[in-house]
This record gives structure tokens, C-alpha cells and sequence, in this order.
């Protein structure tokens, strides 16, 4: 696995997550690959996927970490999978430096 599970955009960053409802903690891990082995963003919830209540959980979590409005944060697709695309709106470059951050601090490995 290379790379990063962002893609910059004109008006933000598109972001790869692989999500883990129901987890004892929400927290938010390395890069971990696919079985394609495209990098996704690992992301554990408490929330269960009942309802969107786990898409809300990694909305919110994902917005606090990264210091935006929660508005600023879609779910662009994957609603009912573990693999999510989220489109997060914003500087692009100061979100990429961001992510980058978040990304070192959780790192864990693929």
C-alpha cells in the first residue's frame, strides 16, 4: 500500500475511511489498506449502524479532529458499507496539512 486516502479537490479533500461500529471507543487509527490495497482512514465509532447513527459518529468525530464545522463534513458515499468516501469542505491545503497530522498521530500499520 502507498499513498494517502485523501484526494485533494478545488474546494476541499475527498477522504477514504474504513469504519468500525460499535467499537468499545471512538478513536481514529492509521492508514489501513483495502482488499484492493487502496489507503483508507481507519475510524472506530461507538455508534452502531442502525439508522446512520455510525455515519453521524464519523461525521462528528472526523470534524472535531480536524477542527471544522460538522456542515463542512458529507458523506459522499458508501452509507451502508464500512468502506465511506467523505467529501470535507475547506482550504484544501490547509486540510491536506491537517489529515497529514491526524494521519502521523493515529498511524498503526496496514
Amino acid at each position: 500500500m502507498s499513498g494517502v486516502p485523501w484526494r485533494v479537490m478545488a474546494d476541499g479533500v475527498e477522504l477514504a475511511v474504513r469504519v468500525t461500529p460499535r467499537a468499545s471507543r471512538e478513536a481514529i487509527g492509521g492508514v489501513v489498506a483495502d482488499a484492493a490495497g487502496r489507503p483508507q482512514l481507519a475510524i472506530r465509532v461507538s455508534a452502531p449502524p442502525a439508522d446512520g447513527r455510525a455515519n453521524e459518529a464519523v461525521v462528528r468525530l472526523l470534524a472535531r479532529a480536524l477542527g471544522v464545522a460538522r456542515s463542512r463534513v458529507v458523506l459522499a458515499r458508501g452509507a451502508s458499507a464500512r468502506s465511506k468516501s467523505l467529501h470535507i469542505h475547506g482550504p484544501p491545503a490547509e486540510l491536506e496539512a491537517r489529515l497529514r497530522q491526524l494521519v502521523g498521530a493515529g498511524r498503526r500499520g496496514s
